[in-house]
């Protein structure tokens, strides 16, 4: 599937033990990844079949996700359409994809590292934007003084993915 396609939203449901999450695809790629917590609802493209391009997706994204959630790096990821962020968002985004798993950043060094160094908050905020939660791992950045700070899908979420990654904390 080419990013010229016209292709409305898809919405797939990934089953895990810790619930269902929910994958939005556009016509790029994965666009948007739900916490089991949100309340979404389930849609279907209007012939109610999932186009081959998102089928592939899903099966990448699913698999993906699964090896997160177990604290294992992914062999692969879904092209990841992450279209709808501003410049700034984009570059944090980025920026989160550097961090191993296993280890952590403060909002602080990632505004270091993207050169605004001044824009700590704004990472925080870019963090919470992060429209593919777990994939795009926000869950490694953290406060300065260590704590957690905030996380879209909770801080219990955020404890249990740094945890299973084998991050000790305080």
């Amino acid at each position: 599937m080419r990013p010229n396609d016209t292709l409305k939203p898809v919405y797939l449901p990934i089953a895990t033990r810790a619930g269902e999450y929910l994958a939005e695809y556009s016509a790029r790629g994965l666009a948007q990844l739900h916490f089991p917590t949100a309340r979404t609802t389930i849609h279907r493209t209007a012939t109610g079949r999932t186009p081959p391009a998102a089928g592939a997706w899903h099966r990448t994204t699913k698999a993906a996700l699964l090896a997160m959630l177990a604290g294992r790096a992914p062999r692969t990821f879904p092209p990841l359409d992450l279209s709808a962020g501003t410049a700034f968002q984009k570059v944090v985004w980025h920026a989160l994809e550097q961090i191993p798993p296993g280890q952590t950043r403060s909002y602080g060094e990632i505004a270091r590292a993207i050169g605004r160094p001044k824009a700590g908050r704004a990472v925080g905020s870019a963090c919470g934007a992060n429209p593919i939660p777990v994939l795009v791992p926000c869950h490694r950045v953290i406060a300065g003084n260590g704590k957690l700070g905030g996380f879209s899908g909770g801080l219990a979420w955020k404890r249990t993915l740094l945890e299973r990654e084998g991050v000790k904390l305080s």
